[in-house]
């Protein structure tokens, strides 16, 4: 071995340890609240709660191999491509790898699968193949917006005041399950690919606003779903469906154990390979065509791919096999309670230290902590997108228990966010919206939802129009506390002005760090 790879794999060996122990300090808490409910109110089987121990450590693993992998491969590939592109100067060059890009990367995208599965009356490629083009389309339009420097705020508005509009002339069935196809499809594959291809066509651009356009992405491809799930809904509406109660498996000893999860373990690893496939193919495209990376750059690249896939096999396996069937369990057992009320602040608990589990919500970090340049103090934007997430946990558990209808809560919410818009800074805008998708992500899906879906069942209700929505409020809620904590920092900066004192830059402490 050659003494220049020598330092490189010490250096990859320092990352990862460091990054294993932020997912150790990010799932800890998570799992220290189930432990606490299986002790207590809401009791487990033995065999069910050490395959969540056993999820636990895969979901740690997974988080530190997918983190440093994004860093080394998934980002660097989604900025050079963006920049080649973009520098063409072509628009329908532009239009044509966005539209794919969107497309491929979302059909691709694990949860999505899942979601598809719970539908009731569309097939399962309809459904993916309209959200797909749903989050191409909007991901072009996203593009565009860059380069044509359209205000962010001005189309949210736009594309969303459309969305509740749609939302009137869809049976009831469809609105929970269309909402939260909005934040389940930007997950762990789409949004660091997304959020890069923004930086990388930022990039060429020489205003003072382009980093701060480089957000914003995510927030317009996650409209795209919501619309094809609603038209879906106009044309299926003959269909009903059943919804599919998630298996609870019955663990005799530490052998079933382990053959439940070696069973599960392929799943996954051809799940990934498809996911990684698109992103690997567009790669090699422009790599041939237009990139012509050197040879050290490339064996980087190629490496870190290898530890997002790992990274993401060992997460979904942990998170499905481990954590779906406890947070199911856990919560018919508090639905069937007679004060099944105390759910909301259990829920309310569960969603603000959960956020922190969400593999997306550090690529979203890190961009945010590189585009300020620290500006933005870690514990304000981490403080302020957990009570967010805790709040909409509250309101889905509170929904699942008095039956209120979900646009009841969507439509008051999405006002105060576009209001919002009016009076916070473009850049905490973009932010705020960008977190809605990112903090909805596989842990939402895989645990929250199965929460949401066991406590409906315990309570005795539609599980497809109650249950579902959990992850639309996810995603929701973020926007109001980050543009909250934006207008906060946009007064406080001009109060400083007054007084004739320059605003200060955090202390080292609290810059977001990784």
């Amino acid at each position: 071995m050659s003494r220049t790879k020598l330092p490189l794999l010490k250096q990859n060996r320092t990352i990862l340890s460091e990054k294993l122990k932020e997912s150790l300090s990010s799932v800890l808490p998570v799992t220290g609240i189930v432990f606490l409910l299986c002790f207590t109110i809401s009791p487990v089987p033995n065999g069910l709660l050490m395959g969540f121990v056993l999820g636990a450590l895969l979901l740690i693993l997974g988080m530190g191999f997918f983190t440093l992998g994004t860093d080394m491969a998934m980002t660097p590939i989604g900025t050079h491509v963006g920049s080649a592109v973009t520098k063409s100067r072509s628009v329908w060059l532009i239009v044509l790898v966005s539209l794919l890009v969107g497309i491929f990367i979302t059909m691709s995208e694990p949860d999505l699968q899942v979601l598809a599965e719970q539908v009731p009356g569309i097939p399962n490629m309809t459904l993916i193949l309209a959200v797909a083009v749903g989050v191409g389309v909007f991901l072009v339009v996203a593009m565009l917006r860059m380069l044509f420097r359209i205000k962010l705020s001005y189309l949210l508005i736009g594309v969303y005041a459309f969305v509740f509009l749609l939302a009137q002339f869809v049976p009831r069935e469809f609105l929970s399950v269309a909402f939260d196809s909005g934040g389940v499809t930007t997950g762990p594959m789409t949004v660091p690919f997304i959020m890069a291809l923004g930086v990388g066509v930022a990039a060429i651009r020489s205003d003072s606003d382009a980093e701060n356009d480089s957000f914003g992405l995510v927030a317009l491809c996650s409209v795209g779903p919501i619309i094809a799930v609603l038209v879906l809904g106009i044309l299926y509406s003959a269909g009903t469906g059943e919804y599919i109660p998630v298996t609870i498996p019955e663990i005799a000893d530490s052998k079933e154990l382990s053959q439940l999860f070696l069973s599960s373990l392929p799943k996954y690893i051809e799940e990934v390979a498809i996911a990684l496939c698109p992103i690997l193919a567009f790669f090699v495209l422009f790599q041939i065509t237009k990139l012509h990376l050197k040879k050290g750059e490339l064996i980087k690249i190629c490496v870190g791919l290898v530890y997002t896939y790992v990274g993401l096999v060992l997460f979904l396996t942990g998170v499905n096999v481990g954590f779906m069937p406890v947070g199911n369990y856990i919560g018919q057992l508090i639905g069937s309670m007679e004060h099944n009320w105390i759910i909301v602040p259990i829920g309310m608990v569960i969603g603000y230290f959960i956020v922190a589990a969400e593999p997306a919500v550090h690529v979203l970090n890190r961009q945010v902590v590189t585009i300020t340049a620290g500006a933005i103090p870690k514990k304000a934007l981490s403080t302020s997108l957990s009570i967010g997430v805790s709040i909409s946990v509250g309101l889905a558990m509170l929904r699942i228990v008095t039956g209120l209808p979900i646009l009841y809560l969507l439509i008051p919410g999405y006002l105060i966010a576009g209001v919002l818009t009016f009076f916070s800074p473009a850049l905490f805008t973009a932010i705020a919206f960008d977190s809605g998708g990112v903090a909805s992500g596989p842990m939402t899906a895989t645990f929250l939802l199965p929460l949401a879906m066991g406590t409906c069942s315990g309570v005795g209700g539609n599980v497809v129009v109650d249950a579902f929505g959990v992850v639309a409020m996810v995603a929701m809620m973020p926007l109001i506390t980050i543009q909250v904590l934006g207008v906060y920092y946009k007064y406080k900066s001009e109060d400083t002005e007054t007084t004739e004192d320059a605003p200060a830059l955090p202390e080292e402490d609290d810059v977001i760090t990784f």
